[in-house]
C-alpha cells in the first residue's frame, strides 16, 4: 500500500509570539516516528503551494508541516505586511515551538525545506536562535533580490521614512518562475497569492541577508543549496558566497542551469525533488566544536593591527579620550570600563549627561550607538523572560526566588521587583562591591524589601554554597562574552545547575553577532583596564554549553539588529 494514502491533510491555526493566528497544514503519519519535514513557501505565496511537494518527496517516516506566513494565504495580518522582517523570523520560531509542544516532534528531528524568502527566513532562524535541526534544503534563497531600478535600496529607505506602511507591487510574473505553462497558469489563477510587499519587509530582508552572509560561518547545520541558473528574481553570486562561507561539515551546492526561480514548480522538478529527498535521508545534525569560527575571530582581534588600522583606530581613541570625556557615559567608560556595571547602568537609564551642551550632545550620540540600543532591548527581553518564568512558578504554587550571579547595579532587576511585588525574593551577586552599593542605594530609594546583596565570583563553584535561599530563577546577563574559555563558562553553568532548585529556570544572554567588534576592541577598554575584546559565541555554541550543564532550553528571543539574545532554559524537562 502506498504510505501516502494513509496520510490525510489537516488544517490548523496556532498563536504566534504576539497572539496573531497563523494558518498551517499538517500531514501526520499514523505511525509516529518523531520525524518531520517543515516546508516553507516563497514570498507572496502560501502553504497550499507546497502541498504537492510533500507528496512528491515521498519521505518514508516523515510527517509534514507547512504554514502561511503572516500576511499571506489564510494567516492573519495585512497582505504582504510586517512591521519588520524579524517579525517573520519570530513567527517561524513560534511555529517550530508549536510543533514541538503540540505534535511532540523535536527540532533535531526536523528537516527544513524552503524556497526564496522562506529560505532566508530559515537560515536567519537557525543563525539567530541556534536550534539544531536535521538539515536545511534551500532552493534559490533570496539573499540578494534583483532590484533593476538604480539606487533602489536608498530610494526605498527614503520612502520608508516618509511612509512607514508603504508597499510596492512585485515585478515577478509567473513566466519568470517556471517553464511549465500549467504551473504558470495555476500561479496566475491562485487567489491566495499576494503580489505586493511592504517596504519595511523588503528593507529588512535586504539588511538581514547581508548580516547573515557576513556571518555565515556561524552556520553548522547540514545544508543543501540549489541554485536556479536562469534566475531573474535573485542574484546567484550571494548563494555561492553563502555555501563557501558556512562552517557546515556536510554541505552541497547544486546548480540547475536552465531552471527559473520557482524551482519546485519547474519542468525538471522531479530531479530537484530527488536531490532533496536524498539529502534529507542522508543528513544528521553535526556536533559543536567550541566554535572555532568565533574563537579564531577572538584571537585575531587580540593581535595588534597593521599600521593603517592603528592610525585610524588611534585617532578615534584619542578623540574619545579628550573631547569624548565631556560625555558622562564615555568618561564613565574610561574610569570604570565600558563593560562595567556602572557603565551599563548609565546606558540603561538612557539619559544624556555631560559637561555643557556639547557634552550632552556627545552623550546622546554615544547612547544611540547600535550596541547600546541593543543592550536596552536586551534589558526589556530579560525582564519579559524573568516575568514569564515567575508566572510559571506562581501558577504551580511555588514562591519566586531570583538570583543574578553578576548583577552590576541591578537596575533592571530592581525595576522588575517593583512591578512583581513584595513576595518575590532577590539575591544580587557581583564581584564589585561598588556595584552592590549602587544596587543597595536604588533598592533603598525605592523602598524594596526581600533583596539581598552578596559579593561573590560567578566562576567560583564554592561561592554557590550556603546561599540564603535556593533560587528557582537564575539570571546570567552580559557575562560570558567577556571570557573566552568555554571550560570556565561550562564550570559556571554547572555550578548554577547544582544551586538552582529542581524545576527552576535559567535566563541567559548571548551575543551571536556585533557590527562593531573591531572598533570596540581597538578603541575601548574593559573593567580590567585592558582592550575590550569580546568573545562572541554563536547561539548554537552557547545553547550547547547550557545543554551540557544539564539544562533544557525552552525558547529564545533576539533584538531586530541580530546582536543580543535572551534565552530561557529549565532544570529538568519542560512542564
Amino acid at each position: 500500500m502506498d504510505p501516502l494514502s494513509e496520510i490525510t491533510e489537516q488544517t490548523h491555526t496556532f498563536d504566534s509570539w504576539d497572539g496573531a493566528k497563523l494558518f498551517y497544514r499538517s500531514w501526520i503519519r499514523p505511525d509516529d516516528t518523531g520525524k518531520a519535514v517543515i516546508l516553507l513557501h516563497r514570498g507572496h505565496e502560501h502553504s497550499g503551494r507546497v502541498e504537492r511537494l510533500f507528496k512528491e518527496l515521498r519521505l518514508d517516516g516523515f510527517s509534514g508541516f507547512a504554514y502561511d506566513m503572516r500576511g499571506h494565504g489564510r494567516s492573519e495580518g495585512e497582505r504582504g505586511y510586517a512591521d519588520n522582517y524579524d517579525v517573520w523570523t519570530k513567527d517561524l520560531n513560534a511555529y517550530i515551538n508549536h510543533i514541538r509542544d503540540t505534535h511532540g516532534i523535536l527540532p533535531e528531528k526536523m528537516a527544513i525545506v524552503a524556497s526564496s524568502v522562506g529560505a532566508v527566513n530559515a537560515v536567519t532562524w537557525v543563525h539567530d536562535y541556534g536550534v539544531s535541526v536535521r538539515c536545511l534544503v534551500l532552493a534559490a534563497p533570496a539573499f540578494r533580490i534583483r532590484l533593476y531600478v538604480p539606487l533602489a535600496i536608498p530610494l526605498l529607505r527614503l520612502l520608508w521614512k516618509i511612509m512607514p506602511r508603504a508597499f510596492i507591487t512585485s515585478y515577478v510574473r509567473s513566466r519568470m518562475l517556471t517553464h511549465d505553462e500549467d504551473e504558470a497558469k495555476a500561479y496566475d489563477a491562485d487567489p491566495l497569492i499576494t503580489r505586493r510587499i511592504a517596504v519595511s519587509v523588503l528593507i529588512g530582508l535586504h539588511d538581514t541577508a547581508r548580516r547573515i552572509l557576513a556571518d555565515a560561518g556561524a552556520i553548522t547545520t547540514p545544508t543543501l543549496v540549489m541554485t536556479a541558473g536562469s534566475d531573474y528574481v535573485v542574484e546567484n553570486r550571494a548563494q555561492f558566497q553563502f555555501v563557501e562561507s558556512i562552517s557546515s561539515v556536510v554541505k552541497e551546492h547544486v546548480v540547475y542551469p536552465n531552471s527559473f526561480h520557482g524551482m519546485f514548480h519547474e519542468v525538471n522538478r522531479q530531479e530537484i525533488v530527488a536531490r532533496t529527498r536524498a539529502f534529507i535521508f542522508a543528513a544528521e545534525p553535526g556536533g559543536v566544536d567550541e566554535s572555532a569560527y568565533t574563537r579564531l575571530e577572538y584571537e585575531r582581534l587580540r593581535i595588534v593591527p597593521n599600521l593603517l588600522a592603528r592610525s585610524v583606530f588611534g585617532f578615534q581613541r584619542v578623540a574619545m579620550r579628550t573631547l569624548g570625556r565631556l560625555s558622562r557615559g564615555i568618561a564613565l567608560g574610561w574610569d570604570t570600563g565600558f563593560n562595567s556595571g556602572r557603565s551599563l547602568d548609565h546606558v540603561y537609564r538612557n539619559q544624556a549627561e555631560g559637561r555643557w551642551l556639547l557634552g550632552r550632545l556627545i552623550d546622546r550620540c554615544y547612547l544611540n550607538a547600535i550596541g547600546w540600543r541593543g543592550i536596552r532591548l536586551r534589558k526589556e527581553s530579560l525582564q519579559r523572560w524573568i516575568a514569564h518564568a515567575a508566572d510559571r512558578l506562581t501558577a504551580s504554587g511555588r514562591p519566586v526566588r531570583i538570583m543574578d550571579v553578576a548583577s552590576g547595579p541591578g537596575r533592571y532587576l530592581l525595576e522588575l521587583k517593583r512591578k512583581m511585588g513584595g513576595d518575590v525574593a532577590m539575591l544580587l551577586r557581583d564581584q564589585d562591591q561598588a556595584n552592590l552599593e549602587s544596587a543597595r542605594t536604588i533598592a533603598e530609594t525605592w523602598g524594596l524589601q526581600k533583596v539581598t546583596f552578596l559579593r561573590a565570583d560567578a566562576f567560583d563553584p564554592h561561592a554557590f554554597a550556603g546561599l540564603p535561599f535556593a533560587p528557582n530563577i537564575v539570571v546570567v546577563s552580559g557575562l560570558y562574552e567577556l571570557f573566552p574559555d568555554n571550560r570556565l563558562v561550562l564550570g559556571s553553568l554547572r555550578a548554577i545547575f547544582a544551586a538552582i532548585a529542581p524545576g527552576g529556570y535559567l535566563v541567559y544572554t548571548g551575543q551571536p553577532w556585533h557590527p562593531q567588534l573591531e572598533m570596540i576592541a581597538r578603541t575601548l577598554v574593559g573593567s580590567d583596564g585592558k582592550p575590550w575584546v569580546m568573545r562572541r559565541r554563536t547561539q548554537v555554541e552557547l545553547n550547547a554549553l547550557v545543554g551540557d550543564a544539564g539544562f533544557t532550553r525552552v525558547d529564545s528571543s533576539i533584538d531586530p539588529f541580530g546582536i543580543f539574545t535572551v534565552s530561557l532554559a529549565r532544570k529538568g524537562e519542560q512542564p
